[in-house]
């Protein structure tokens, strides 16, 4: 697809980094950061194979929708449109809600977008070497795939709604997720 030609060579995975300056310490405690190594090398190979399961496995219900679902939350449109709908409907306490929800949506985004992203610095998973069906391409974002933008979001939302209005708490962390 034409979002993943001319790509820049990236960084090795986030894990593999990790693992690496665990590892380069070693003389220090050799067995425990051993474990550690392996640990985080484990958890990458885990990461891309169900990265791989998820990818082969045709859902082709659930491909459109969550498709539009994932747009939708792009530059946080989704919380926002949220935070509308309740400061309109919900009264004083909706109001009160969905200004906690904004107000933590824009921490969220400047800490995760321009901390952790930039310091973890992880790829993007390899689509083809994990064997995505063409019909379920989609343009890939340039930015680092850790943490993912769309959940740190979602869960930031959520949960300062939740901490002032409880009842909508269950319902915004099930869509967040």
């Amino acid at each position: 697809m034409a979002a993943d030609e001319g790509q820049r060579p990236t960084a090795p995975a986030l894990e593999e980094r990790l693992a690496s300056r665990v590892a380069s310490g070693a003389r220090r405690l050799p067995v425990e950061r051993a474990k550690v190594v392996a640990g985080l090398r484990e958890l990458g190979q885990l990461d891309r194979a169900v990265y791989g399961a998820v990818a082969q496995t045709p859902t082709p219900t659930l491909d459109a929708p969550l498709r539009r679902l994932s747009k939708l939350a792009d530059r946080s449109g989704l919380w926002v449109a949220t935070a509308a709908a309740l400061a309109l409907v919900g009264g004083t306490q909706g109001r009160r809600a969905a200004g906690a929800g904004l107000v933590a949506l824009a921490v969220d985004s400047a800490v995760v977008n321009v901390g952790f992203k930039l310091a973890a610095r992880r790829r993007r998973p390899d689509r083809d070497a994990a064997h995505v069906p063409a019909l379920r391409h989609v343009p890939m974002p340039h930015s680092a795939s850790f943490p993912s933008g769309h959940t740190a979001s979602g869960f930031a939302f959520a949960n300062a709604v939740g901490q002032t209005l409880p009842t909508a708490a269950v319902p915004l962390r099930l869509l967040a997720s």
